[in-house]
């Protein structure tokens, strides 16, 4: 590779603004044992920053149904699904999907990444408007900015500048909202009941990542749609976060579901997820569906952490195991970060431009795999670093 050449500058250029904004970010070796998080150097944490709110990631009986998959199975699916990659397991997921959210068919996709690119780059034509809440995910901002449509986006749950979006592209053949249903960085969701009557009342569609929402919102944690009593012509659901593994399902009609089965390129062109993990997520729904103890679990912490907290302003208060504490300089944010740190507590330091700017935070998550007296231990010691740095 040639040094001195005009890539190579702009690397390097690009590189050094990050650090000297002190905004680069670095990846980090972890493992996980006996339910603590260890470093490289070993050094036990108490995570509070992963998305694992139900505590499923190491489960004994979902690491079981992994290892039933693999022997049932075989490791890999060896082919896109429309050659001989789907399979009795992936079948089995996307019915018991289905029912449990109540849509006629489901798509498996191997990330929520992929799934809602494919959405979004196959639905949508020249002459249509897409319509984004601003604070939406990242892949769904780049497939907007990428796609034959025109993107406009809304400021966050802005229902009346949704509206008048709405008014104004009365004439557009087709109007496409998107919104999270949990938003990821701020842990309040979304208003999807007067989203819905909006997009029907000007004849859009409405279509909802609720990465966040499922598993942890609903009576069997069907999620944010669910709470709301709302249902979105089309549904995103991730299997990262409380599912505690990886890829998503698109929920649609029967009808959608052909369509993406012949131009949804993300999902025609790649491998389908491995069977066994098809499989593992099949149990796992039944776990969430049948263990409520989970969610009842994951409200006791939420009641704990903002008990500790009242009256600290940087705290925002939400019904979701997500729990920003915006402290908006990004030194500020770091320090009380190491602070944590090396006390053992391990959360998450967002700052630009994953959030905007002068927002930086960090962002804790709960988990069920946490004690009262851990989340009791983090808020305590949160409460006095919030206080030494005013």
């Amino acid at each position: 590779m040639r040094q001195d050449s005009h890539l190579q500058r702009r690397i390097e250029q690009k590189l050094d603004t990050r650090r000297q904004q002190k905004l680069l970010r670095n990846v980090s070796a972890f493992h996980h044992q006996d339910g603590k998080l260890f470093d490289t150097d070993n050094q036990p944490y108490v995570n509070f920053s992963g998305n694992d709110y139900l505590g499923l990631a190491h489960d004994p009986s979902v690491i079981k149904a992994w290892q039933d998959g693999l022997e049932q199975f075989g490791a890999g699916s060896t082919a896109s699904p429309l050659v001989t990659g789907f399979t009795r397991a992936h079948q089995h997921l996307e019915h018991t999907l289905c029912d449990w959210l109540g849509f006629e068919r489901a798509l498996l996709f191997n990330s929520g990444f992929s799934a809602n690119q494919a959405v979004i780059f196959s639905l949508l034509e020249k002459q249509d408007i897409l319509l984004q809440d601003k604070l939406n995910h990242a892949s769904l901002m780049e497939a907007g900015m990428l796609c034959d449509a025109k993107m406009q986006r809304f400021p966050h749950n802005n229902i009346n500048k949704l509206k008048s979006l709405l008014q104004a592209n009365e004439q557009t053949p087709a109007r496409f909202v998107v919104t999270e249903g949990v938003f990821s960085m701020d842990g309040d969701l979304s208003p999807l009941a007067e989203i819905r009557a909006a997009c029907d009342e000007h004849d859009a569609w409405l279509m909802v990542d609720d990465a966040h929402g499922v598993g942890v919102l609903g009576d069997e944690g069907q999620g944010s749609a669910h709470l709301a009593n709302v249902k979105p012509d089309i549904l995103v659901v991730t299997f990262g976060k409380a599912f505690g593994m990886m890829g998503a399902a698109v929920l649609c009609s029967e009808q959608v579901h052909d369509y993406f089965t012949q131009f949804a390129r993300h999902y025609v062109y790649s491998t389908a997820m491995p069977p066994a993990q098809a499989h593992a997520l099949s149990h796992t729904l039944s776990m969430i569906r049948t263990q409520s103890w989970r969610r009842e679990k994951l409200s006791a912490l939420s009641d704990c952490f903002h008990n500790e907290l009242k009256n600290c302003t940087e705290v925002v208060d939400t019904i979701t195991p997500i729990k920003p504490v915006v402290l908006g300089d990004v030194e500020k944010m770091q320090l009380v970060a190491s602070k944590l740190k090396k006390d053992g507590f391990l959360t998450g330091a967002i700052r630009p431009p994953t959030v905007p700017v002068n927002t930086a935070r960090l962002r804790i998550t709960l988990s069920v795999n946490q004690s009262e007296t851990q989340v009791k231990d983090l808020a305590v010691l949160l409460r006095r670093c919030i206080e030494e740095g005013e």
